[in-house]
């Protein structure tokens, strides 16, 4: 299981990616922890629970499964 992040800053597309704790490109600031998963589809899931109002996607690098846009 990996811990994923949600990054709180839009991409220029106005997604909000879900990046896991191994990825380069995940957010050092301005995110929230969702968890330990079992597939980014899961933490996919948990961010749009808590951000429902948000465009949420798959990062291109490490969640290239859930990677929708």
């Amino acid at each position: 299981m990996k811990k994923y992040y949600l990054n709180l800053i839009p991409q220029s597309n106005g997604d909000y990616e879900v990046h896991s704790e191994d990825c380069n490109y995940r957010p050092k600031l301005n995110y929230d922890e969702l968890g330990y998963h079992s597939s980014c589809s899961l933490a996919v899931t948990t961010a749009k629970r808590r951000h429902p109002l948000k465009k949420i996607n798959g990062c291109y690098y490490c969640s290239k499964v859930c990677h929708t846009s």
